[in-house]
């Protein structure tokens, strides 16, 4: 179904809402509908949990619109038909997109290929090479746009199709020497954002630029990254999602090869070639999980319950069906608890069923 013009700008303008992220949205959207009654309720909830979560004015939705015409983006939102399958699955799913260049890309296969920004030489040339080959095969090869491995994997796929996802907007080049490797992206590939037009990327934007990474993608290849690295916090959405992740493996003595080697060890796919991608892909599948539990809780909340829900938070992501045992209650009563919380600053709603302080 075509979500009307109303609903769609209620979507976008829920996302944009202070303190409702991607969980808090999803939760939203299946208690109240659709966000034209979510934007409704929300002066209600506010008002009981004495939360500042109001959403901004229409006219900045409506500036955010009118910047993404300017530079020829589009806007998807979730629900919309060309909004990627593949994303829309995630618990949860980004609320919005910006897309420029070729948007049916997100539609088609998609590997993706990171790694370390100060790369060698020989790690450019393998991601270089394996992107390439992926795009020979039909996959799209999806990365970030960053200095090294990312770099070298848009060029190897440009000639058949690459995606770049960004943390700032989709107009947003950094770094700054990419200027020439972004316009031919957007020429011939597929910019994403789930940042608003002209937004500059900041560090806390990263960790939802790599869940979409690996989100689009069939599965992650790393290339080389040392231990602590934006890469290996990808390859580990990717098996939380689902993805098989793959690792390219280096020597002992190159702090680079830490990271590809350390997910070898943690069970991940050795990747010598494409052929080592294209077998994990055609290997049978376990059993699907089982379709998670409905979310949505028609009755009030107390403050009481409230309070009780508030105390078994601590810094620490705690899943929230741990705390519907603790208080042996429904988990739909706990995740609504936790999202007036979350409206009022309380709590934060991670992706996973988890939240913290």
């Amino acid at each position: 179904m075509t979500l009307s013009a109303a609903e769609r700008f209620a979507r976008l303008r829920l996302a944009r809402t202070d303190r409702i992220g991607p969980v808090a949205f999803a939760q939203l959207l299946g208690r109240y509908g659709s966000a034209v009654r979510a934007l409704g309720a929300l002066p209600d909830l506010v008002r009981k949990s004495g939360a500042a979560s109001i959403p901004p004015p229409p006219e900045t939705v409506e500036r955010e619109l009118a910047a993404g015409d300017r530079i020829g983006a589009r806007l998807l939102v979730l629900g919309d038909p060309d909004y990627p399958e593949r994303l829309a699955a995630l618990d949860p799913a980004p609320p919005v997109l910006w897309t420029r260049g070729r948007t049916e890309l997100l539609a088609r296969p998609c590997v993706a290929v990171v790694g370390a920004r100060i790369a060698s030489a020989g790690g450019q040339r393998i991601a270089r090479g394996l992107a390439d080959q992926l795009g020979q095969a039909g996959h799209v090869v999806v990365s970030g746009l960053a200095r090294g491995i990312d770099a070298a994997a848009h060029e190897g796929a440009l000639s058949t199709g690459t995606v770049a996802v960004l943390g700032g907007g989709v107009d947003d080049i950094y770094p700054p020497e990419h200027a020439d490797l972004y316009a031919r992206v957007v020429d011939r590939g597929c910019v994403v954002s789930e940042s608003p037009i002209g937004a500059r990327a900041q560090a806390r934007d990263f960790p939802r630029r790599n869940r979409i990474i690996s989100g689009l993608s069939r599965g992650v290849v790393v290339v080389e990254a040392e231990i602590r690295s934006g890469s290996l916090i990808t390859a580990r959405l990717a098996a939380e999602q689902g993805r098989d992740v793959f690792a390219v493996p280096g020597s002992p003595l190159d702090p680079r090869a830490r990271g590809p080697n350390e997910l070898l060890r943690q069970g991940a796919i050795l990747c010598e070639g494409i052929e080592d991608i294209e077998r994990a892909f055609t290997t049978l599948r376990g059993l699907s999980e089982p379709p998670a539990p409905s979310l949505i809780y028609e009755g009030d909340l107390d403050d009481g319950l409230l309070e009780r829900v508030a105390a078994l938070l601590s810094p620490t992501p705690t899943p929230r069906d741990e705390i519907a045992r603790a208080l042996d209650l429904p988990v739909a009563q706990v995740a609504a608890a936790l999202l007036e919380l979350s409206l009022a600053g309380r709590a934060e709603l991670l992706p996973g069923g988890l939240a913290s302080l």
